[in-house]
């Protein structure tokens, strides 16, 4: 009898066992803390996001543009290469420049929307490894590289909401003349 209870026991153990390997491998394999979608991900993207955007003042001319490239940055005016690029940087990118043409209570961080920004942003799609919302960076670039603005409020809502976004949802599109105001308040055009 104290052989049949001996071996249910050992036997319980060796599951018990196989059952907290089994959890802890998947914990140690399978964790999703390193994406994008985790909570602690999304909060430190968004406090990177929220201590980037204090610096972000981005008017810029064509001749601001051939000084970058002929200093090896960017055309945000960064030293942070088409390759090196996270989702951070998309969205921030995205989204300073979406504010030069969207209608929101707050806006935080301003780069012009440029052209070349935006070319350059596109290439750098096929660059960047790791990039999880391609699909919804490229959708937007393309439509803004064939100056289609025509939902950019939109747009914007889109990058805000994978940031996190409280306060500063887009209610609406600048007209010509708010935007011309904007850019001017920004210090540009």
């Amino acid at each position: 009898m104290y052989k049949k209870i001996i071996i249910g026991l050992l036997g319980a153990t060796v599951m018990i066992s196989g059952i907290l390997a089994f959890v802890l491998f998947d914990d140690m394999f399978f964790s999703k803390e390193g994406t994008n979608d985790s909570e602690e991900a999304k909060a430190a993207q968004k406090e990177e996001a929220g201590d980037h955007r204090e610096d972000i003042q981005g008017s810029v001319t064509e001749d601001q543009l051939e000084d970058y490239a002929n200093e090896g940055l960017n055309p945000f005016g960064e030293n942070l290469h088409a390759a090196d690029l996270s989702d951070s940087d998309f969205q921030e990118y995205i989204h300073g420049m979406s504010h030069q043409k969207v209608r929101a209570e707050k806006k935080w961080g301003f780069y012009e929307l440029h052209p070349k920004r935006v070319k350059w942003l596109l290439t750098a799609l096929d660059q960047a490894d790791g990039i999880h919302y391609t699909e919804e960076y490229e959708r937007i670039l393309t439509k803004w590289a064939n100056k289609d603005f025509s939902s950019i409020d939109n747009d914007h809502n889109v990058i805000w909401k994978m940031q996190g976004g409280t306060v500063g949802k887009a209610t609406g599109i600048l007209s010509p003349k708010e935007e011309k105001a904007y850019l001017e308040r920004q210090g540009g055009q």
